[in-house]
């Protein structure tokens, strides 16, 4: 009873490596890297200029609550011994809500920006993928792999289309 499922187990292993091999001998299988496409391109780096001057206003905000909070910090080490403990309390406290601000303040700002990548991303993608179905249909790929996105331990840098897409959406 056991051989007959082994046996049956082969048959039906060499008939998917079997299969698997004729349709592979007709797969044209292309590779792209759609960020290295969004960043390097012009009209992503366009984008990514408007971001990184996004980023540089939400950074001098930050630094700003920063060394008012570095400013409490001290005043309550170099004063906490010389105050009463109700005075102490109260900076204290104060120190803990501006503690919380500058988190929500840094957590807000990370947030605003992973929001504008993504609205980049998102208004760059539909051009850039009518780029690339555009080559696949042409040349005929049968599938086309972001590296960005799927880990891709190696792959023949002559199927990279990406530069190409690069060319083709600086072009419009």
């Amino acid at each position: 009873m056991k051989r007959n499922i082994y046996v049956m187990a082969g048959i039906v292993l060499l008939l998917f490596v079997w299969s698997s091999n004729s349709l592979a001998a007709d797969a044209k299988i292309g590779f792209i890297n759609v960020r290295e496409i969004i960043q390097t391109s012009n009209a992503g780096k366009k984008a990514g200029e408007e971001l990184k001057k996004v980023a540089e206003r939400k950074q001098s905000e930050i630094s700003s609550a920063e060394k008012e909070l570095k400013g409490l910090k001290e005043d309550l080490a170099k004063k906490s011994s010389v105050m009463t403990a109700a005075a102490r309390r109260e900076k204290e406290t104060k120190y803990q809500k501006s503690l919380r601000d500058y988190q929500l303040l840094v957590n807000d700002a990370n947030e605003d920006l992973q929001k504008k990548d993504q609205e980049i991303f998102q208004k760059l993608m539909p051009e850039i993928l009518k780029i690339i179905r555009s080559i696949a249909e042409k040349e005929k790929y049968t599938l086309i792999i972001d590296v960005a996105t799927m880990p891709v331990p190696y792959f023949d840098k002559t199927t990279d289309l990406s530069k190409r897409v690069i060319e083709e959406y600086n072009k419009k």
